[in-house]
């Protein structure tokens, strides 16, 4: 869908610029996760899953393949459905790593 609505503008837009606008996105997706605004948790998740759709077609990746291939309806770390992995819990400025 976002590839038939936007690939001529994100095509001049350019990658680096798409990049940009996502960042934006997940900006405001913290925002609203933040004040735990649903209706606007709603919107910014789908903002970000538009922007990322748009990266992913100007630079010619499947996204749907991609994740399909990469996690085959289970974890690629453990291999299991649900994921049975261990996670440490560190601070908030950090990612989570797996065990």
């Amino acid at each position: 869908m976002m590839e038939h609505l936007y690939i001529k503008s994100d095509k001049k837009r350019g990658v680096e610029a798409t990049f940009k606008w996502l960042n934006d996105e997940l900006q405001e997706l913290k925002e609203a996760l933040n004040n735990k605004d649903k209706t606007a948790l709603e919107k910014e998740f789908a903002d970000v899953l538009a922007w990322l759709a748009s990266l992913a077609n100007i630079t010619e990746v499947n996204l749907e393949k991609a994740a399909l291939e990469k996690y085959q309806y289970k974890c690629p770390k453990c291999q299991q459905a649900p994921c049975t992995c261990k996670f440490i819990k560190v601070k908030s400025d950090v990612s989570a790593q797996h065990l």
